[in-house]
């Protein structure tokens, strides 16, 4: 399937390997060609980051699992859902949601750029977007969950996604015990970034 790029057939060489440092080259490129405004990126970035981020989707998780139609609706169409809910945009076009469970536990990629549900999760971090993870979470998925502190049973299976520009995907984490009649706030602070995309699990209360 085609992910939403469109450079990967020009040289990287000349760009710095370190994401970071490449987006900043770009940026500073097409600032000095008149090209972008650096105080309107500062803006999106500040607004996908801080003011919208991971809450958009900590809001779904926690009405999915307070809900039970509501988190059907979603396992069934959650482009649907999520947009009825005024999440949309931008690459958000199409949202598939994935459940955890004992037997399951589904993690994120993008293998050959970093396709994202920004209108859910906001920006993508760092990490998402490496060399590093994009290669490895395909190949040895357990390691890379070790390694960000998710150990599972051996009973349990671990599904990749791989996200495109065509789908991109949403991880419902498992509710945490504990959680019997706390509302949807409350719930939701306990949904974390990395647990809707699979590289982490959802906080306990009070932790």
């Amino acid at each position: 399937m085609p992910h939403d790029h469109h450079d990967h057939d020009h040289p990287h060489a000349l760009l710095p390997p370190d994401p970071a440092l490449r987006v900043r080259a770009l940026e500073t490129l097409l600032s000095r060609k008149g090209l972008v405004d650096p105080a309107a990126l500062d803006e999106i970035i500040d607004t996908y980051q801080n003011r919208i981020g991971p809450r958009n989707g900590a809001q779904v998780v926690a009405r999915a699992w307070s809900d039970p139609a509501f988190r059907a609706a979603l396992l069934d169409d959650a482009t649907a859902v999520v947009a009825d809910l005024g999440f949309f945009g931008r690459q958000g076009e199409h949202i598939v949601a994935v459940e955890n469970t004992p037997n399951r536990h589904n993690m994120v990629v993008c293998t050959l750029c970093s396709c994202y549900p920004w209108p859910l999760l906001g920006i993508p971090p760092g990490w998402y977007k490496s060399d590093a993870y994009r290669s490895r979470a395909v190949r040895e998925p357990r390691k890379v969950l070790a390694e960000f502190g998710v150990s599972l049973p051996a009973e349990t299976s671990v599904r990749v996604w791989d996200s495109t520009a065509e789908v991109r995907y949403l991880v419902i984490p498992m509710r945490p015990e504990g959680t019997e009649g706390m509302d949807e706030a409350a719930l939701a602070d306990l949904v974390t970034r990395d647990s809707m995309i699979g590289t982490g699990l959802a906080r306990e209360p009070g932790q």
